[in-house]
This record gives C-alpha cells, sequence and structure tokens, in this order.
C-alpha cells in the first residue's frame, strides 16, 4: 500500500495524545491540590518542549530539570512528613529519572539534541503516566488517608 496511512476517530486522538502531552482530568488528577498542579507543571512544560524550536528548545528543557528537581524534592518531604512507608521505592525512582535528565542535559550541551528530543517526546510521557498512576497515586491514597484520620 502506498501513500500515508490517515488516522480517524479515536486513532486520530491517540496519534494526537501521543504527539503533544495534556493534562487529562480522568487519568492525572489525584484530588491532592499541590500535587495536580505541580503535575500540570510538568505536563505542560513536556509539551513545550515537543514544540519547541531547536534554538529554544535547550532553555526549556533546563526549565524542566529544575523543575523536576523541585517536584521531586516536595514530594520526597511530603512522604517523609506523613512517614509514607513506600518511601525508599519512590524516592529511588524519583533519584533515577533526576539522573536521566540531568545526564540528559549534559547530552544537549555536547549538541546531541535529537537524541533529548526523543526521550522527551517518547520516554518521558510515559514514564509519567505509569509513575502517576503506581506511585504518586499510592502517595496521594496514603496522604488522603492521613487527612481523613484514618492512619
Amino acid at each position: 500500500m502506498k501513500g500515508n496511512l490517515q488516522l480517524s476517530g479515536e486513532g486520530a486522538n491517540e496519534a494526537r495524545r501521543a504527539a503533544s502531552p495534556i493534562f487529562d482530568e480522568s487519568r492525572h488528577v489525584l484530588q491532592h491540590d499541590e500535587m495536580d498542579a505541580t503535575h500540570r507543571e510538568f505536563i505542560a512544560q513536556v509539551a513545550a518542549l515537543i514544540a519547541a524550536s531547536n534554538a529554544d528548545f535547550p532553555a526549556l528543557f533546563q526549565a524542566l530539570v529544575n523543575h523536576t528537581r523541585e517536584h521531586f524534592t516536595a514530594e520526597g518531604q511530603l512522604m517523609r512528613a506523613s512517614k509514607y512507608r513506600g518511601l525508599p521505592e519512590h524516592e529511588s525512582e524519583h533519584h533515577r529519572v533526576l539522573g536521566e535528565l540531568l545526564q540528559l542535559n549534559r547530552s544537549l550541551k555536547r549538541g546531541h539534541l535529537p537524541l533529548v528530543r526523543a526521550y522527551v517526546k517518547e520516554g518521558l510521557p510515559e514514564w509519567f503516566d505509569t509513575h502517576l498512576a503506581m506511585m504518586d497515586a499510592a502517595l496521594a491514597a496514603h496522604l488522603k488517608k492521613q487527612q481523613s484520620g484514618l492512619s
């Protein structure tokens, strides 16, 4: 078959979502205001990076690294203050991903823009969705229980 495959309906929606991440209320809201606001900002920064020109990309990537460091530090503080049992695994994942971002930032400074763009477009949104659904959702449930006095 020759020509371009045209997607319609749900297939087209999936392709658009993959091309530019958006904050999806049904999948991303954890009902914890601070976490939800931070996650909205993370997704907005990833979307901006995907759409960025080559000239703007490095500064936006550095902003994402800074945001992610602050994001992970704030979640770490929440986990410690609430005596969250999942802290070691959760924080280990944060260290791993921040390490990847720092390494990619060094690669970017050495001129490896396509590698970093591919990670931002393909690896980061998939990681974020999985991390949020598994680890952040469990933390939000723990915090909610604690707030209602059930822990």
